[in-house]
């Protein structure tokens, strides 16, 4: 076995073997190969084999019968009525999230319930590994928002230990294709992408860009929005006129391929943008470039949130009821975790979006009421 950098030899195969357990590789019950067979398959001491075992055993992994050898544990840990639920989102400190978890926290600890609160900076390898880090600790329910939701999840094997170990999990605001079946709170993103792309027809625009993340089933539900508002009004839906854009380049791609379409001439009088953040990039690439917003090009948002409502120009988006979404979220893993079947749940799975309608979409038909 090549040592792992900075680690020792035993510290590397107890990983190693950890990690055949929590994938499923070695399963509850089975017996682990003798020390002798672990010395010959990893090069290794028996002495650095042992000590490996035992921090194994110290963490609850396997347990040595004697006279019979080494066996996975049942993972008897003590997880149910630990009143610890594992919040897990893609962020933490900025948009709509503190709010969503301020909702959640206020469900959970009214209800006694405390949350071990963890990011994945929407990482599909940093949500593996805080799933690991979740199955060894003791927990009564999870409630996840999945990264990149809108391509195939490649740890689906850890999820299928939360089932295992009866550990119920709640997705929001998106859900892995593969696992549609399984408890969720959506915002009905398909309906917003539909009012922002309507409205924007209704105010006389015609050549209407949409941005969309291409990552996600929020971003992929939004252009399905945005489609069928342009089929609706009779308008050709041609892909040149949308930008698709992915987690890493978020920051930089939305505006840059905007300005791209600009230079090269072409007609535009309005941009559908995937939330409020890339909306005021976009407004401030369209500032830069001397045009005029909303008299030149009009800018929708999505998500209603602080920044976009503190922009110099104020932003039609979609509301975002980030604290609602987070307390529906937390009384649903309580009805899992209270095992309440389906037919009885209570909590709603599905928001309708609301329009909000301010200055940088303004128009001959605006108008500043909200529509749902």
């Amino acid at each position: 076995m090549e040592p792992t950098t900075g680690k020792a030899k035993y510290y590397t195969l107890m990983e190693a073997l950890k990690e055949q357990i929590l994938s499923g590789t070695i399963k509850p019950g089975q017996k682990l190969p003798s020390e002798n067979e672990l010395t010959r398959e990893y090069a290794l001491s028996r002495h650095t084999v042992r000590k490996a075992l035992a921090l194994l055993e110290n963490e609850g992994y396997i347990t040595a019968r004697h006279g019979k050898g080494t066996f996975c544990s049942e993972r008897v840990i003590q997880r149910h009525n630990s009143k610890n639920i594992a919040v897990t989102t893609t962020y933490l400190s900025d948009y709509i999230f503190p709010r969503l978890i301020q909702g959640m926290d206020r469900v959970l600890s009214e209800n006694g319930y405390s949350i071990i609160l963890k990011n994945t900076c929407n990482s599909r390898s940093k949500e593996e590994k805080v799933l690991k880090e979740l199955l060894d600790k003791p927990i009564d329910g999870l409630i996840i928002e999945p990264s990149k939701s809108q391509i195939l999840c490649r740890h689906i094997n850890l999820y299928e230990m939360l089932d295992k170990y009866q550990i119920p999990y709640v997705f929001i605001q998106g859900c892995y294709p593969q696992m549609a079946d399984k408890p969720c709170i959506l915002m009905d993103d398909c309906k917003g992408g539909y009012l922002l792309t309507r409205h924007l027809l209704e105010t006389g625009r015609r050549n209407i860009i949409g941005i969309f993340k291409a990552d996600d089933s929020q971003g992929a539900q939004r252009h399905k929005g945005y489609v069928q508002a342009l089929q609706e009004s009779g308008i050709l839906y041609d892909p040149e006129n949308v930008i698709w854009f992915h987690t890493e380049d978020r920051k930089t791609k939305p505006s840059l391929m905007l300005s791209m379409l600009l230079d090269s001439k072409k007609s535009v009088d309005a941009a559908v943008c995937y939330n409020d953040q890339i909306a005021l990039a976009v407004i401030s690439m369209l500032e830069e470039k001397g045009i005029s917003v909303p008299e030149d090009i009009a800018v929708t948002g999505y998500d209603n949130s602080l920044i976009g409502q503190s922009s110099p120009i104020g932003i039609t988006t979609i509301a975002h009821p980030q604290e609602k979404l987070g307390e529906m979220a937390a009384e649903l893993i309580l009805e899992k975790i209270r095992k309440v079947p389906e037919e009885e749940s209570s909590v709603k799975r599905l928001i309708s979006p609301e329009l909000i309608v301010r200055e940088s979409t303004a128009g001959k038909n605006l108008s500043t009421e909200t529509k749902k």
